[in-house]
């Protein structure tokens, strides 16, 4: 606790001589609203200096309305960041309810109906909270990681709401303790950046073979480079042109324009329709999930892998506020994600989705944050038109389809959000000593998984074995090792509870 406190007076501390050594124009420029610092786009040489003035004089307000034109403005980049964003909500969303259907052995149409329900449900709480009540918090998506992980719950006789419940109730616990932004404050940028730069590979890797397993599957595996050799061609363009925040749109655009051209088969199929929104309907025992309430027995059997899920959230919250801290300008800090506000919502909306019968489990939102921070806006207004994109989606049915067609999907993927967590991983290694730590973070990930290569890497980074010696020196004894320790001992043995690492055999009875 001292060392928490110390932490909070040289904070507070800094922020007192920042505020003294501003002119009175910085602090009469503070004390005026949005509506007032507001300058129109035509004001400003280029675009990219008007949309950084808007990060600059935007002042978030925590638990209080924030509202459209008082607050913050839509912009056109914000519809980029929403579409990038309901695209991989879609994905993610029924890669979960695929994955629960083929363990439970439920249909397809169970498939459907709950990744629409989600998509509503979602909606609901980003206009709440993102969109709303706490401008700074991220967006609750889907945790992905948790995906591989779903069989092993199944068939030790977990049950869905149980593993949700247990998932909001501990992410907030962690939120409420302020744990999520203190572990990323003992986080160094080496072991952060060699984070992203594993994330972003693998995600990459990931989607280009996708595609070509897709092309092959289809008899016409020369679309799969035609696509992406024209890609990256666009990509390098948007870049040299500094309109990177249009990759999202002009490459799905370009991907299903030349997919469809060179006779690739797609064809609407989603017919417009409302999911059944009953959560007794979801939770009956012949209905929806057809697994019934859960069970106390449900909860202990899904406790340890809720433990590992909460764990795995904060270097995923961290790379997502990372890549803000890069691509905003200085003097922003007001509006980059709160991690803990962001596990608040995430936990909150956790809750409350699994009680109402949805699939999904949440994690920062990627898909979105990612887009967003590269067209240099803030949280809120995008968030609001991921919202409304998501609720056409579900309604109208159609969108879906498109959005998971693999020319549209992979290509949305790698240039949206694999391609700039690389970009900004190679950004946090470029000075220093931060190799080191990056290096061993790819490695640990690649032995077990990021969780376990980023909570081993903290620790050996922090007592000083690899990266700044000259930063671990400055650690107290707590955030030097006891802090790092406790938590890679607990995420270590979570994971050989549950037989997550590997050639070694669960330590719970009946795992496989």
């Amino acid at each position: 606790m001292s060392s928490n406190s110390e932490a909070v007076h040289e904070q507070k501390s800094a922020e007192l001589n920042d505020l003294s050594q501003q002119s009175p124009q910085q602090q009469e420029s503070q004390q005026q609203t949005y509506q007032q610092l507001h300058k129109s786009s035509s004001e400003f040489e280029s675009r990219e200096e008007y949309l950084e003035n808007e990060l600059k004089i935007m002042a978030p307000k925590r638990w209080r309305p924030n509202l459209p034109v008082k607050d913050y403005r839509f912009e056109p980049e914000d519809s980029i960041a929403a579409m990038a964003a309901t695209i991989g909500k879609v994905v993610m969303v029924g890669a979960i309810a695929t994955t629960f259907a083929t363990s439970l052995g439920l249909n397809e149409s169970f498939i459907l109906e709950n990744v629409r329900y989600e998509l509503i449900i979602a909606a609901f709480f980003i206009v709440i909270f993102s969109g709303f009540l706490l401008p700074t918090a991220n967006l609750a998506g889907t945790h992905g990681p948790l995906i591989p992980m779903i069989p092993i719950v199944v068939a030790a006789g977990g049950h869905p709401m149980a593993f949700g419940l247990l998932i909001g109730a501990l992410g907030l616990i962690l939120a409420i303790s302020k744990g999520g932004s203190m572990l990323a404050n003992l986080t160094s940028k080496g072991v952060c950046g060699g984070l992203l730069l594993y994330l972003g590979f693998v995600g990459t890797a990931s989607q280009v073979n996708k595609l070509i397993a897709w092309a092959n599957d289809i008899g016409m595996s020369h679309i799969a480079f035609i696509v992406i050799f024209c890609t990256i061609i666009l990509y390098a363009l948007l870049e040299h042109w500094r309109k990177r925040w249009l990759a999202v749109p002009l490459s799905c655009l370009l991907g299903g324009t030349l997919a469809f051209a060179l006779g690739a088969p797609f064809e609407f199929h989603t017919a417009p329709g409302l999911p059944n929104m009953n959560p007794m309907y979801w939770w009956g025992e012949d209905t929806g999930w057809m697994l019934g309430l859960p069970t106390l027995e449900s909860f202990m059997v899904v406790l340890p892998f809720a433990i590992l899920a909460v764990a795995m959230w904060s270097p995923d919250f961290l790379g997502h506020q990372v890549f803000q801290k890069i691509n905003y300008p200085e003097r922003t800090e007001k509006v980059h994600m709160n991690i803990d506000d962001t596990m608040t919502t995430a936990s909150i909306r956790q809750t409350i989705g699994s009680i109402m019968g949805g699939a999904n489990f949440t994690s920062s939102w990627g898909t979105y944050i990612v887009p967003a921070a590269i067209a240099k806006r803030p949280i809120p207004a995008g968030a609001l038109l991921t919202a409304l994109f998501c609720v056409i989606a579900a309604l109208w049915g159609y969108p879906m389809d498109l959005a998971i067609w693999e020319p549209v999907l992979c290509v949305a993927l790698v240039v949206g959000v694999f391609i700039p967590l690389l970009e900004a991983g190679m950004e946090m290694t470029r000075e220093g000593k931060t190799t080191q730590s990056a290096a061993i973070v790819v490695f640990s990930s690649v032995l077990v998984n990021p969780a376990f290569g980023w909570s081993l890497t903290m620790l050996l980074d922090n007592l000083g074995l690899i990266g700044c010696k000259e930063r671990s020196s400055k650690l107290t004894r707590m955030n030097r090792w006891i802090v790092p320790s406790i938590m890679f001992v607990v995420l270590t043995g979570v994971m050989a509870a549950v037989g997550i690492l590997p050639g070694i055999p669960p330590l719970i009875s009946g795992l496989k």
